[in-house]
């Protein structure tokens, strides 16, 4: 089994008022790709920051190969590569000049400054963008720079905050591309998102936090068939769907989970093959016009919601989790 790389120990952060982060402990192991997942304020942004040295715990532990994010800050920092969910932009600062400046306060000198700053250009595919003004450039190649500024010092250990945020679908793929290149040469990479799909494609495992809580950790597979809830129906029907949620509503074992333009997706409770046939011979029957159906894989932002349901919003992992 591969060495843990970073342990976080019952680590709280309060603000006044606030408890962001509720007694969060989980470990994660040399080359995994970990995805962080959680509403808005569920604490994700605040755990990274206290990961990156950025601020400090309450109370509680983070050691980073060891090291410890308080008593050893600089050890850490030598270790981690840091990409925020935001960054600052400077006028006449080219993208060349910008990972220059980095390179240099990471002790990079002379020929080996030059061609490390070439070398993460290239992986970052920044090269032909180099003498461009880095106020100038679009959402895409700006998160693209700021990825290229976290490989700068070849750090073991990512923290990746909402990388895809604002992303266009092409520069989505090129992102995903270069986090799994990077797996691939045994980077460990732990990266905040509240857009599951996109994380069930390139993590190994996820860790999804509620109210500061971890309420689940373990594959995106494993969520699925805990949170498991019966069939899920995508029914298109002509005119109003509002016909299909009233006949929903009339039915026991039959529920709405989401309206659409055309029709629902609903959940049908018993999944057994002759059930649902005679419940879409029933729907017809009763005269709800249907025109096309068919049955859908489960979907990960489905069961996140199914689990936020049952813990009613906020819950934590009855033990503190290992991934592995």
């Amino acid at each position: 089994m591969s060495e843990v790389i970073v342990e976080v120990r019952d680590l709280h952060r309060r603000f006044d008022n606030v408890h962001a982060v509720r007694g969060l402990s989980f470990e994660i192991r040399r080359g995994q790709v970990v995805g962080f997942i959680g509403a808005n304020g569920a604490g994700k942004t605040t755990t990274m920051r206290l990961m990156a040295t950025l601020d400090q715990p309450t109370s509680g532990s983070i050691r980073v190969s060891g090291f410890d994010v308080n008593n050893q800050p600089n050890e850490v920092r030598r270790r981690i590569g840091w990409m925020p969910d935001a960054y600052g932009t400077y006028d006449h600062v080219t993208v060349g000049e910008y990972l220059d400046f980095f390179a240099r306060a990471y002790g990079y000198t002379g020929a080996e400054r030059t061609e490390r700053v070439a070398e993460v250009m290239q992986f970052a595919d920044l090269t032909a963008i180099a003498d461009r003004p880095m106020n100038t450039l679009s959402k895409g190649m700006g998160q693209r720079l700021c990825f290229g500024r976290t490989l700068v010092h070849d750090p073991e250990f990512l923290l990746l905050d909402e990388p895809a945020a604002g992303l266009d679908p092409k520069a989505r793929i090129e992102l995903i591309h270069l986090i799994r290149l990077l797996a691939g040469e045994g980077k460990t990479i732990f990266i905040s998102s509240h857009i599951l799909s996109e994380l069930a494609e390139m993590c190994d495992t996820m860790l999804f936090i509620d109210n500061g809580q971890i309420v689940h950790h373990g594959s995106a597979d494993e969520l699925k068939k805990h949170e498991q809830a019966g069939a899920v129906l995508d029914v298109q029907v002509t005119g109003d769907p509002a016909v299909l949620v009233q006949w929903v509503t009339l039915n026991p074992g039959v529920r709405v989970l989401e309206v659409r333009k055309h029709g629902a997706r609903l959940v049908i409770e018993n999944e057994q093959p002759d059930f649902l046939a005679a419940t879409l011979r029933r729907m017809v029957a009763d005269g709800v016009p249907v025109v096309e159906f068919h049955r859908e894989q489960r979907r990960l932002e489905d069961a996140f919601v199914e689990l936020l349901k049952k813990i009613g919003g906020a819950g934590a992992a009855a033990q503190p989790p290992v991934i592995s």
